[in-house]
């Protein structure tokens, strides 16, 4: 049982933040530009709970797949405080809101997480062993090198040199290196696909020493940082999607139930801190997900509103239109449960999710 709520409670928590912010996005915006909103909904319906607040219904549904809100008229422009309604820019800007809120978010969630103090390893990262043909073979990093600096960022730790080295997958990449107490500057690229058994670059690493150093920021320097982690965050899921494409890593699929797992694996061996950035890379996920040009997802309905400028403002049928977002919305939940069931299948076979 303890297992379980581990699990459940900060998946839940996660859940209703992300939700949360990103429809928070939409509603804000259609308040604004005078769009009637009929429903704000947690989750997909059976409903459970709802309350009516002025013209909108919060409701708490009981799918706990995402969430809603629910304007008028979003493919029929006959009512004039509908979304259809709106000039396309309007349009534009109440459906890009919801992706704008997910990157938002893990600046405000990177920050709080450098604002709190932690210990961080300063161990260095130190090569253990070259791999033969490999593009640190190719540059001349040797075992024993001592890695400082990598496309000019400093590298305090193993993680640090990681973040780098797939921050540059494919790229002519600067590494100093320190060896037998002089400087060395070499250039290496890091491969998209690296042969199984071997990184992007050849290496294999451990920290030169076991020290750490209590590190936090204030708000005036934890904001900037959490900006870049973003932007960082947004690279490495580009790299990653590339990757897919030139023989590299594959991609991992989970619903819910897989989520919940992760978040509870990540409580039980890092505890509760490392769930802000966790969170982050969450929201980013969501963002571009929904940025997706599928039926029903923002990306979709961005999709028809571009078709229609495209066809010189002439329309897409309100039938259609709602026809194909129904036929997404099916997909999207049937899709949902079919990852979900090997989901559970993992977890029943007492499997981690990074494995």
């Amino acid at each position: 049982m303890d297992a379980v709520l581990q699990s459940v409670i900060p998946f839940v928590i996660i859940l209703i933040v992300l939700v949360v912010v990103h429809e928070l996005g939409h509603f804000v915006t259609a308040k604004l530009a005078g769009v009637r909103v009929l429903e704000f909904g947690l989750g997909y319906p059976p409903r459970i709970w709802g309350r009516r607040i002025g013209e909108t219904e919060y409701t708490i549904n009981a799918l706990p797949l995402g969430g809603f809100v629910k304007l008028v008229g979003e493919e029929d422009p006959s009512d004039p405080r509908s979304l259809a309604a709106q000039p396309r820019p309007i349009r534009l800007a109440i459906l890009l809101a919801g992706v704008v809120m997910n990157l938002l978010l893990p600046v405000v969630l990177f920050a709080i997480a450098f604002m709190i103090p932690q210990d961080v390893s300063i161990g260095q990262a130190q090569v253990v062993a070259v791999d033969p043909g490999s593009p640190a073979a190719a540059a001349g990093i040797q075992s024993g090198d001592v890695i400082q600096r990598v496309d000019g960022r400093e590298i305090r730790n193993t993680a640090d040199l990681s973040r780098a080295i797939r921050l540059n997958l494919g790229q002519s990449t600067m590494f100093v290196v320190s060896r037998n107490g002089t400087v060395e500057t070499l250039t290496a690229t890091p491969r998209w696909a690296p042969p199984e058994g071997q990184g992007q670059v050849g290496i294999r690493i451990a920290p030169r020493y076991a020290f750490t150093e209590r590190e936090w920021f204030p708000i005036w320097e934890a904001l900037p940082e959490g900006v870049d982690a973003t932007v960082e965050t947004l690279q490495l899921a580009r790299n990653e999607v590339i990757s897919w494409f030139k023989g590299g890593s594959q991609p991992a699929l989970s619903g819910p139930v897989g989520i919940a797992q992760a978040t509870g694996e990540v409580v039980e061996q890092a505890g509760w801190l490392p769930l802000l950035e966790f969170g982050a890379l969450l929201s980013i996920n969501l963002a571009i997900i929904n940025l997706l040009p599928l039926p029903m997802l923002d990306g979709g309905r961005i999709a028809f509103v571009i078709l229609e400028i495209l066809r010189g403002g002439r329309r897409i049928s309100p039938q259609r239109e709602g026809l194909v977002h129904l036929v997404g919305f099916a997909a999207l939940i049937s899709f949902v449960i079919f990852v979900s069931y090997f989901d559970i299948l993992r977890v029943i076979s007492g499997k981690s999710i990074f494995q």
